[in-house]
């Protein structure tokens, strides 16, 4: 004879049991959970969104391709260019930048055949004059309202005169490191602000050399120049430069974008060889 524990509490004990048996079959085949995978493809989705808006408004990798910069930046290092301290000051004096060159370089760096061909890689080069200031280079000297500039960071100096120019408002002169191998501000003049994507502020690859570029330059170009280059007025130490992490790594990490291509060798006798061009694979910087 059941007892009142054997029924549900609050049920009456004299009710078939079959009332407390599972519903009968509808007879249609149960219903898939779906919500598994739409939140898999919202995670994606998200993802994706995060990534892009990152790289378009943050910062982004990209990969030197060129020698222009040499000293202080070589063939496949690889950095990462932030986008956002530009939206609160304008760019310095010294900054290394990555940017669209204006349509005027297309005859110096790709060369006369190519005068009308906009170039579509990006280029790196360093910032030498602000807007409204009188740059020249005299004797191997770069001269910015008539006071020598003082750079330690050459590969060497410049073998050619640039007469007086003044900097047009919101635009910027620009000079490869590598002074005599780069196509760049000397030939084709400002770069407009606009026209700038961000700053080179990290450097990633190689492990060995990984640390801030706005605070390393070379300390020993014997190391680091291409082969059959010579070092010329070697920079001194910087005293505010990061130290290597000297840490092995047995294969390098995903190429990132190139910062410019390297432009065809001019034709001109007085164009010099392009050295540097940029994005890629994430996107590289130029001659």
């Amino acid at each position: 004879m059941p007892t009142n524990s054997d029924f549900p509490s609050g049920t009456d004990r004299n009710k078939n049991t079959s009332d407390f048996t599972a519903p009968h079959s509808t007879g249609k085949p149960p219903q898939k959970d779906e919500g598994g995978w739409k939140e898999i493809a919202k995670t994606i989705g998200l993802s994706l969104v995060l990534a892009l808006g990152i790289r378009q408004f943050v910062a982004e990798a990209r990969y030197i391709p060129s020698e222009s910069m040499l000293p202080t930046l070589q063939i496949n290092d690889r950095l990462i260019v932030e986008k956002m301290s530009y939206r609160f000051h304008p760019p310095e004096r010294g900054d290394i930048i990555v940017f669209m060159p204006p349509d005027e370089a297309s005859k110096y760096c790709l060369g006369p055949q190519a005068a009308n061909v906009p170039i579509k890689d990006a280029f790196i080069k360093r910032v030498v004059a602000l807007p409204g200031e009188t740059i020249e280079v005299r004797d191997g000297t770069v001269l910015i309202n008539n006071q020598p500039l003082q750079e330690n960071y050459l590969n060497a100096k410049p073998d050619y005169q640039l007469l007086p120019t003044v900097i047009p408002p919101d635009s910027y002169l620009v000079l490869g490191d590598n002074r005599n191998n780069s196509c760049d501000g000397h030939f084709w003049g400002a770069v407009p602000r606009e026209n700038i994507i961000g700053r080179a502020a990290f450097r990633f690859w190689p492990i060995n050399r990984i640390g801030s570029i706005s605070d390393t330059t070379a300390t020993n170009p014997e190391d680091i120049l291409a082969p059959g280059i010579s070092p010329v007025n070697p920079s001194p130490p910087d005293s505010e430069m990061l130290p290597p992490a000297d840490i092995p790594l047995e294969s390098p990490p995903v190429a990132p974008t190139p910062i410019e291509s390297a432009p065809t060798v001019p034709t001109v006798p007085t164009v010099p060889a392009p050295i540097d061009a940029v994005p890629g694979q994430p996107s590289p910087a130029q001659p």
